[in-house]
């Protein structure tokens, strides 16, 4: 676990702290898919993110889902800390978007490090400030942008994060993810295949110009 924890976060722990978490943290690998954290539960242990992508989601009143941002190597969820210092129930669902790794971090040791260690302390205050503009982000999209512009600002981001310009989500998949319908998500992407931004195969989507 060492190994993995110094060669995603060895540039913001120092090397007492690392050996702390890895001295009571939990290894854990978890395929694409898995559901790591539920809307209602209660948090235990936090995650550090040494390996993959993990997306995370809201939910309305009517079950539907809006993807809020992703997690990747060397992150946590400020909102999963929020939680774990106020032993509240969790307000998002927490999926991994590839295979990933984690170091599952006990919340009793959040306080204990706050207060001993600065790495931590900056750790936590830069996620907080990281987690808070990707949640403006998602704001600004949904209040002033059309579906058309998030679609593409959701494809452009899920290449990134994946490092792969071919996206194999399903139309009804994306739709979910940007709060919206399957018909209107195929008719928009029909549209940008159009305009030569991408291509659509059977199970993917080639992205080209976008």
């Amino acid at each position: 676990m060492i190994q993995e924890l110094t060669s995603s976060f060895g540039s913001t722990f120092e090397p007492s702290l690392l050996h702390e978490i890895a001295q009571v943290g939990t290894f854990k690998e978890v395929p694409e898919g898995f559901k790591l954290m539920e809307i209602g539960e209660y948090i235990r242990f936090m995650p550090l993110l040494v390996e993959g992508v993990i997306k995370i989601l809201r939910e309305d009143d009517e079950g539907d889902e809006l993807l809020l941002y992703y997690l990747e190597r060397g992150d946590t969820c400020s909102m999963t800390m929020a939680c774990c210092m106020g032993d509240a129930q969790s307000q998002i669902r927490a999926i991994a978007e590839t295979d990933s790794k984690l170091v599952m971090v006990p919340i009793g040791k959040m306080e204990e490090w706050t207060a001993k260690y600065r790495s931590w302390r900056n750790f936590v205050f830069e996620s907080y400030h990281n987690r808070l503009n990707e949640l403006l982000a998602t704001v600004d999209s949904i209040a002033f942008m059309n579906m058309d512009e998030r679609l593409i600002e959701y494809l452009q981001k899920k290449a990134k994060v994946n490092q792969d310009s071919t996206i194999t989500n399903t139309h009804q998949e994306i739709a979910y993810d940007l709060h919206s319908s399957r018909v209107v998500i195929s008719r928009l992407l029909k549209k940008l295949e159009k305009m030569g931004k991408l291509k659509i195969h059977r199970n993917r989507i080639e992205l080209l110009n976008l």
